[in-house]
């Protein structure tokens, strides 16, 4: 089943405190065949019009299996910085 262009995927995680979490999936980039996912945290009571600009933005690594995909704190800085420089630097080229 393929998905809508127009709809945006949100995805139901549980935080540190055990919470419910939404994010919205804004994008996916993969950096030295690791994939890593920007995402959006979206407030629940906001889901039908989840689409607030003014979200903060969170890079998490994926890790996917064959029926399930997690996501991962990137705590490295250096990881963290090389896919913050590959996402800035595809921006820049999607804008010439």
């Amino acid at each position: 089943m393929q998905q809508e262009q127009n709809a945006p995927q949100i995805i139901k995680t549980i935080g540190e405190q055990g919470e419910e979490i939404f994010m919205k999936l804004l994008e996916i980039v993969t950096v030295n065949d690791k994939d890593y996912a920007l995402l959006s945290l979206v407030e629940e009571d906001t889901l039908p019009n989840s689409d607030n600009d003014e979200d903060e933005i969170v890079i998490m690594r994926m890790n996917k299996t064959d029926d399930d995909c997690t996501f991962e704190i990137i705590e490295d800085d250096d990881e963290f910085n090389l896919v913050a420089q590959a996402i800035t630097d595809g921006d820049e080229m999607d804008e010439e």
